[in-house]
């Protein structure tokens, strides 16, 4: 791949795919209207390359938007170029990428280019949940523009060049692009779940796409299965050492310590992406105790749920991790919580992927349970020796149910460290729950990969009925 920082359209194009492989379709094509002189113009390709070509094995549909043709702005024979390739794309079954530098709707086709929008979002509405669909940004992405990325399924920027906003900077009130920059790529990662991931140029944006391309289905029929060439029942020595950084666990034991990590500037209490488990693509929603993920928060529920979703849709299993005492508590957070974890709650309860639970930590109350809890439908819940199962924290649960008792006793400590035993041993150990048959196994910390492998492995042919409905309105 090219190491230039800014590529053309046709670079970027050349760069993404396979040496070679790139078909176009629709090279002709030009603007139609002639309102406002626009034939003066010349318009090759109507402002926007389309066609297919290869990533590995994998049939792709690319669009790359040409900023050098009209600013790369949105008009009718744009859009329909690009819903042409979303029609192919459908029929084949095959991921569409959109590279997108565009000034936005095309003033001088006025309500043919607004039409052309709408049509091309209905593409992308019929799409959703049948062929993954990404887009990256290398310039400008702006008013209805906006709406192309947030209909997609995973989109990247490149830091300092890209924009994304539905309206500028300069038009919010009392706001000023200098002030604060809405539309730059590292205020949208970090303040939106709008970003999968922001990088420095053009060239690792587009390898990160090859990356989530090799690692993804190319349809909701297709398993995302490779070769393993990793020991099934390797030893991860010292694991729960690290039992508060969600981020290396699943490092350690997916193959060859492959994790993708997406969203990982938005919400950091939440971590998301895909490992490998014997050569299978397993999304995987954990808690990042390290990062202030000891609570449920508003932003971590709401992407955790889009997550799930996602896998479900394409059929990749679902690994939580869990370690949570809560729900986050602030005047913002109280606020949003409730409907965000009810979002969490019914992404988990309606997936019917195979779902595996591995607690590592704390796990209490209300946020354990709308963490893939075998309540809401986890298949197989598995606990580390250590892991805490229950309500609340032991201190907290006895200071409640014995206020009386340890303010007359006369060695408060000796009582409250006595109370405290007994609860861990009859109401919040691991062992407690496995006894309810809330937990399916206790399982040593180094020997997790092989564990949740084998229960995904058991998982393979899973098939679970749902009632008759049209739709779900969670």
């Amino acid at each position: 791949m090219s190491n230039k920082l800014s590529l053309s359209a046709s670079e970027r194009i050349a760069a993404l795919l396979d040496d070679s492989s790139f078909v176009e379709v629709g090279a002709y094509v030009t603007a139609r209207s002639t309102d406002f002189n626009i034939q003066e113009n010349d318009t090759p390709g109507d402002g926007v390359i389309t066609g297919y070509g290869v990533i590995g094995s994998k049939l792709v549909y690319v669009y790359s938007q040409d900023a050098k043709v009209l600013g790369g702005s949105v008009g009718e024979m744009h859009a329909k170029k690009i819903a042409k390739i979303y029609d192919m794309a459908m029929k084949v079954g095959a991921p569409v990428i959109g590279l997108i530098d565009c000034a936005g709707l095309r003033l001088q086709e006025a309500t043919d280019a607004l039409n052309a929008f709408g049509e091309l979002y209905l593409k992308q509405s019929m799409a959703s949940g049948v062929i993954p669909q990404i887009t990256a940004i290398f310039g400008t992405c702006g008013g209805g523009t906006a709406i192309i990325p947030s209909l997609t399924d995973f989109t990247y920027m490149t830091r300092g060049d890209s924009k994304l906003f539905v309206n500028s900077p300069n038009t919010l009130e009392e706001n000023y692009k200098d002030k604060l920059d809405t539309a730059d790529a590292s205020y949208v990662s970090e303040n939106t779940s709008l970003i999968d991931g922001v990088f420095d140029t053009d060239a690792e944006v587009l390898g990160q796409i090859r990356a989530l391309v090799d690692i993804l289905p190319s349809n909701n029929e297709e398993d995302a299965v490779s070769d393993c060439n990793d020991d099934l029942n390797r030893i991860i020595p010292n694991l729960d050492a690290i039992k508060d950084d969600a981020r290396e666990i699943l490092k350690n034991i997916s193959d060859n310590n492959y994790f993708l990590e997406v969203k990982k500037d938005y919400a950091k209490s939440m971590v998301i992406g895909f490992i490998k488990l014997n050569g299978a693509t397993v999304g995987c929603v954990a808690n990042q105790v390290k990062d202030g993920g000891d609570v449920l928060t508003t932003g971590g529920a709401y992407i955790a749920a889009e997550f799930v979703n996602f896998c479900d849709a394409f059929n990749i299993p679902v690994l939580s991790v869990t370690n949570v005492k809560g729900f986050a508590a602030t005047v913002y957070e109280e606020r949003t919580i409730s409907k965000a974890a009810a979002k969490l709650t019914f992404a988990f309860a309606d997936a019917t992927v195979p779902k595996v639970n591995l607690i590592t930590g704390d796990a209490f109350g209300t946020a354990y349970s709308v963490m893939n809890s075998k309540a809401i439908g986890a298949d197989m819940v598995y606990a580390w020796p250590t892991a805490k199962v229950g309500m609340m924290d032991a201190e907290m649960a006895v200071k409640i149910m014995y206020e009386k008792e340890l303010a007359e006793a006369e060695d408060k400590k000796a009582l409250m460290n006595d109370l405290k035993k007994q609860y861990v041993e009859i109401q919040s150990s691991a062992e407690a729950a496995a006894k309810r048959g809330y937990v399916d196994d206790i399982i040593e910390p180094d020997a997790t990969r092989k564990r949740v492998i084998a229960a995904f492995e058991m998982l393979y042919n899973k098939r679970e009925e749902r009632p008759v409905k049209k739709h779900a309105t969670v």
